[in-house]
């Protein structure tokens, strides 16, 4: 019998869900004020995030499974503070806190500086009525 491969592994989608975020905050960068798009935009960004931070455990079960507990722990390092800044910016997009969301995209934009997005992405605009799903 052969190997299965899941094409849509947590993996895969934290690596799309980062080049989403990067794209938004270049999006966000060209907003003056707080428009209902620049709300999509924290929103979505809230909510990749959470889905990121929701993954990680699902990615170090198979290293755990080979006794690589070092590997594990540091990726649960290198990736724990997706969680806190979900909630974060969840809480602040909710409550028109717009000096919190600007104090807090630089961080996230450090920890998302090695990735590359092309100009001719196949992302789309993933953040359309992200503050809809959001909640309000």
């Amino acid at each position: 019998m052969s190997r299965l491969i899941n094409p849509d592994s947590v993996g895969k989608e934290r690596t799309r869900l980062s080049k989403a975020i990067v794209l938004s905050i270049r999006e966000l960068a060209k907003q003056t004020e707080p428009t209902p798009m620049a709300r999509d935009l924290v929103a979505f960004i809230s909510l990749a995030l959470e889905l990121i931070g929701s993954g990680i455990e699902g990615s170090v079960v198979a290293w755990e499974k080979r006794d690589y507990w070092v590997k594990a722990d540091r990726f649960r390092m290198e990736w724990s503070w997706a969680g806190t800044m979900a909630a974060k910016l969840k809480s602040a997009v909710l409550a028109d806190d717009w000096a919190t969301i600007a104090t807090s995209l630089p961080t996230i934009a450090a920890k998302f500086g090695k990735i590359k997005v092309s100009d001719n992405h196949r992302l789309g605009s993933p953040w359309a009525g992200a503050f809809r799903k959001m909640g309000r």
